[in-house]
């Protein structure tokens, strides 16, 4: 029988001194090569509170007015004076000993969350079809795949997957540990992450339907081949079909995850209220799966169906029961859905990891499908692991131990109280899916390649393509989010990028300008520069959302705690944490949490600086919240238009997300080689005219660079070209004709190129015809005036014919 989750839970609930909020149980030592690293990593660095309040007053200023940023201003001035530096000091305290100062905050602010996860929390990926046809039918890609996910399993619990780097750099790989076996669990005060770490069994949704039957033995290693698997699911999948897709939905609890928090907790506790009962043990087995696996019976067509099935699943109602896929699904768990078609991708629960650390699982995984298929035909190719389980076709049978690979449904007890949670619960899943729609862009014209000849970074050439398209259609620019990885600190997570400054918002106006092309890309290129600038920055920590966000969030203990200086001692928001004791955070797996910092000490911070003032200013009373928090421009940052991600590789087809306000978007984007793709969703905002829009840049702005290339050669490009003297006799007696591409640039650095079929504007239309240059052709016939030009009386308007009566 599947272990269960209730010990881990119950201690959980009673941390006895761990800050962390994943009631997993502690993992024994053990060598190996994934964690070798984690002690060696520096901590995350708190950074000096008057450099965080200039970058958040530099990051406000081009979204503010005038007048606005001079409110800002004060009230940064005045949290300098008063509030900041007692905050910075307490959360000083707060983060000795601990592994990072953001992390329990982090966590908090993840596992308070009331909404619905799905559309709100869970990101998802949307992997490329296997490359061998053959095996993109359901049963083949899904068993091909579990099995490569399992294979990845036993690489990262017997601490074989080797570790994350970035231009030599370690990474950290804490959150590998905190990938399967983990369940969102919703209880009376806010959600845990539950954590089987020794399950050997997975669980298959297929319309609806729960099934399970293990797939790993104590020691981790897979107990079933590929082709085992795939008679597994097969059964299920016909085992399915037996019940009418009507009658099944009467049953599919995997809805009920898709609940506001507090109602889904309720409703855990009428399943679980006898403690051994038929539920308990069904909710048991679900939570403590390695991971669950979807089988869709749909099959969606276009990219943005999609994208939606595996971010939300589809609504569709007959008869006035859901048939949709929607109900096929788990949001407290990771998720590998695979369609009819043999279409896959994740659905993921983001509290414990991002996507930077489901990205790689996915890459692995994708990978170990091709090499275990190039195995088939060479027993020499290649394996991705360090090693590789025992051919479970080979071993005796006694060697498994105590496993059930044969499936087993899942039947639960259907209460009334729970029917009709299950009624109410789909159609306002049901609603929120109908509330969000999904357009793609597979954008095939160029991609990094072409970006990086042209000078540009990748990542900012396309955030600037997003600030541009938005402010053709609106005319204004918006609080933009771009996540930073901060991996290279122990338990770092991410940083926020704010992409829009004084420099993307002048490069806006100016490609939107009758101005030449060259001076439009000399603004794009100071934009792009000072995005990368601020990336940079971020990734090593040095933004100031984060810091800002703990400082907050320490004043709000502090107020909890009425004015108490609890906020220094612990770090527990939740009601069940509150009067802890001091401790740190769950440390890395196998690993010691006080890690020594790049000078040697055990916190990285900087240590505070003196109080310039002899007598500096009251703090504010408790109850009064600091001035910078209660300026307008707190919330004005705090509110995302434009959410973007730019997360994947060639294993990926698209990426993508929620929008985050009801009046912004999500732009989860890949850039690949030769092409960009983007999955763009919104409540309904225009968001095909917002891609299309997105479209009409990229080739518009292609053009524009081709007109101003550099007459210097790309620092990457071979200057081989160089050495070829026409004048000099060949050793070819032949030569041929000179076959020639572009034209070089001339002299005066631009170069006159016939028109092609991107040098419109495409999706922006009427808005190149003159009306976002209205303002400044207006100018021009105001000076006009001025200089007293003659102007004849003008016939406005069409003139109309009388008719005679």
């Amino acid at each position: 029988m599947p272990s269960s989750l209730n010990g881990s839970l119950a201690s959980s609930q009673h941390p006895e001194g761990d800050t962390d909020p994943s009631s997993a149980q502690k993992a024994k030592p053990k060598p190996g090569i994934t964690y070798a690293g984690q002690e060696k990593l520096p901590k995350l660095p708190i950074p000096e509170l008057e450099d965080t309040c200039k970058r958040y007053s530099d990051a406000l200023r081009p979204l503010q007015s005038y007048r606005e940023h001079r409110e800002t201003e004060t009230a940064v001035q005045e949290f300098l004076k008063r509030d900041g530096p007692i905050l910075q000091e307490k959360l000083r305290k707060y983060a000795t000993g601990k592994s990072s100062y953001i992390e329990q905050f982090w966590y908090d602010s993840y596992l308070n969350f009331d909404n619905p996860v799905v559309l709100n929390l869970n990101p998802f990926f949307l992997l490329e079809d296997d490359p061998t046809p053959a095996r993109n039918n359901q049963v083949t890609r899904a068993a091909s795949l579990v099995t490569s996910a399992l294979s990845f399993v036993r690489a990262v619990r017997k601490e074989e997957l080797p570790p994350d780097t970035v231009r030599g750099n370690p990474l950290c790989m804490y959150q590998y540990s905190r990938l399967f076996g983990t369940a969102r669990v919703p209880t009376e005060h806010g959600c845990q992450i539950g954590q089987d770490e020794g399950g050997k069994h997975l669980v298959v949704l297929c319309r609806g339907q729960f099934y399970w039957f293990d797939v790993l033995d104590d020691n981790s290693d897979l107990i079933m081949t590929e082709k085992d698997m795939a008679v597994n699911l097969q059964v299920i999948v016909d085992d399915a079909v037996q019940t009418p897709i009507q009658e099944a939905a009467k049953g599919a609890l995997g809805v009920l995850s898709t609940e506001n928090r507090k109602i889904w907790a309720g409703l855990r506790d009428v399943l679980t209220r006898e403690e051994d009962s038929n539920n308990a043990e069904c909710l048991s087995t679900v939570d403590s799966a390695i991971f669950i696996l979807c089988l869709d019976y749909t099959e969606p067509q276009t990219g943005a169906q999609l994208c939606g099935n595996m971010l939300c699943g589809s609504s569709e109602v007959v008869k006035g029961v859901q048939i949709g896929t929607c109900t096929n699904r788990w949001y407290d768990k990771l998720q590998i859905i695979v369609c009819k078609n043999g279409s896959a991708g994740i659905n993921f629960e983001h509290t414990g990891v991002d996507g930077h650390t489901v990205l790689r699982m996915v890459s692995d995984v994708y990978t170990d499908t091709i090499l275990r298929f190039a195995k088939s035909i060479n027993g020499q190719s290649p394996s991705l692991w360090t090693s590789t389980s025992p051919d479970p076709s080979k071993r005796d049978p006694s060697s498994f131990g105590d496993v059930s690979t044969t499936p087993h449904k899942l039947e639960w007890d259907m209460v009334p109280e729970l029917s009709t949670a299950l009624r109410f619960a789909e159609t306002r899943l049901a609603d929120l899916i109908q509330q969000n729609e999904f357009q793609t862009l597979d954008f095939e014209a160029y991609g990094k390649n072409f970006i990086t000849s042209m000078g540009f970074s990748p990542d900012a050439f396309v955030q600037m393509a997003f600030q541009a398209a938005y402010y053709g259609l609106y005319g204004r620019v918006e609080c933009t989010y771009e996540p930073a990885m901060t991996k290279f600190f122990l338990h770092g997570r991410t940083e926020a990028i704010r992409s829009v400054t004084a420099e993307s918002v002048a490069f806006v106006q100016t490609f939107w300008a009758e101005v030449p092309p060259a001076q439009k890309v000399e603004a794009l290129r100071k934009a792009s520069q000072k995005h990368t600038n601020i990336t940079r920055e971020c990734s090593k920590a040095q933004g100031q959302d984060r810091h800002l966000y703990a400082l907050f969030s320490v004043w709000q203990r502090a107020l909890d705690e009425d004015g108490a200086e609890a906020a220094s001692s612990n770090g527990y928001s939740s009601p069940s944490d509150a009067g802890s004791p001091p401790s740190s955070p769950i440390g890395s797996p196998k690993r010691g949490t006080n890690v020594p910092s790049e000078n040697g000490d055990s916190n990285s911070s900087t240590p505070s600086r003196p109080v310039s003032q002899p007598q500096p200013p009251p703090p504010s009373p408790p109850q009064q919240m600091p001035s910078l928090f209660a300026d307008s421009g707190w919330d004005r940052i705090n509110n995302t238009i434009l959410s973007t991600s730019n997360c994947g590789n060639p294993s990926l087809r698209q990426f993508g997300f929620g929008p985050t306000s009801g009046d912004g978007f999500g732009i989860g984007y890949i850039i690949k080689d030769d092409s960009i793709a983007i999955c763009a969703s919104s409540k309904h905002r225009q968001t095909q005219r917002f891609v299309d829009a997105i479209e009409a840049y990229f080739l518009e702005i292609r053009r524009l660079l081709r007109l101003v290339r550099s007459s210097a050669a790309s620092p990457r490009a071979s200057r081989v070209r160089e050495a070829e003297r026409p004048d000099v006799g060949s050793r070819f007696k032949t030569k041929g004709r000179v076959i020639k591409g572009e034209k070089d640039p001339s002299p005066g650095g631009e170069v006159k190129l016939e028109e092609e079929e991107d040098d419109g504007l495409g999706g922006y239309g009427f808005f190149d015809a003159g009306m976002l240059l209205q303002a400044i052709k207006a100018n021009e016939d105001e000076k006009a005036a001025e200089k007293g030009v003659a102007q004849g009386r003008r016939a406005v308007g069409k003139k109309l014919r009388l008719s005679e009566y």
